[in-house]
């Protein structure tokens, strides 16, 4: 097994393994790679759900999607699924996971399945290299505030997103949780700082107005989507990527009209953000 940076800010290439067959001490190096890099990305790999259920149990309990369409007797897994004759994909926007959950989810696990001939790629962004390279005045700026986060606006009954996704979206009355944490985050595993504010989920900083908040978030988007931070992670059938939901935004392309893309999602359980410090 050998594991190599796969970008100067984010994300690893694990090769030369099969993660249905990993004794403890390959684990524990992978473990300690999915902290360093944030994300974590595997080829050639050929997994049954109960394999890939079965490597997602090795990193803790498995925090079931309640927003996404499960695979039929595997409700542990996701379907993240685009039609050919559909319009809009899963995930095409920067975001990270679940940072609406008081305890938000550590991170996921994705298997190709199905993937179009071109396009279809996942950018990731590493928030502790952006957060690194931030002027020391804006590291200041934001070292003692907070960020406020909900998910209504994307799953709730009344959201346009839910209603153009074409039935793949379940549970609307799921909706609408909120929860507080720290723009700059001292990660509860590598202690690491990085930038917890996201554009897919984060609402406003909390003692802030709107346009106050909204110019500063702006602005520390704009720095993350810098292309140095990034990483583009070329999909073959096959892959497992995995990535860190404390460390990293991801964002889908949607460039593949015409094309079906199909994969599978484990998502592992976190812990409360406010255990970091």
């Amino acid at each position: 097994m050998q594991i190599s940076k796969a970008s100067k800010a984010v994300g690893g290439l694990v090769e030369d393994v099969d993660v249905k067959d990993l004794s403890d001490s390959q684990f524990d190096e992978i473990r300690q790679a999915f902290f360093d890099y944030g994300a974590l990305f595997f080829r050639d790999q050929d997994l049954t759900p109960e394999d890939h259920i079965a490597f997602a149990k090795r990193w803790g309990e498995i925090d079931v999607n309640r927003f996404f369409s499960p695979v039929p007797d595997y409700p542990e897994i996701a379907e993240v699924l685009k039609e050919a004759d559909q319009e809009l994909n899963i995930g095409g926007s920067w975001h990270t996971d679940h940072s609406y959950d008081e305890a938000p989810a550590m991170g996921s696990i994705l298997y190709a399945l199905d993937i179009p001939p071109s396009g279809g790629d996942t950018l990731f962004a590493g928030m502790a290299t952006a957060y690194e390279a931030l002027p020391q005045e804006m590291k200041g700026r934001i070292a003692n505030l907070k960020a406020r986060h909900g998910n209504d606006h994307a799953f709730g009954e009344t959201s346009e997103y839910r209603k153009a996704m074409g039935g793949r979206l379940i549970n609307p009355e799921a909706a609408g949780q909120q929860a507080v944490h720290p723009i700059v985050l001292t990660h509860p595993d590598s202690g690491k700082k990085g930038i917890y504010v996201n554009p897919g989920f984060t609402l406003q900083i909390e003692g802030m107005d709107k346009a106050e908040s909204d110019a500063l978030l702006a602005e520390l988007y704009a720095h993350v989507q810098q292309p140095q931070f990034h990483y583009r992670h070329v999909w073959e059938e096959g892959m497992l990527a995995m990535w860190d939901n404390r460390a990293t935004w991801h964002n889908a392309l949607n460039d593949y009209q015409g094309h079906r893309r199909y994969l599978h999602r484990i998502t592992m359980e976190g812990v409360p953000l406010s255990q970091t410090h």
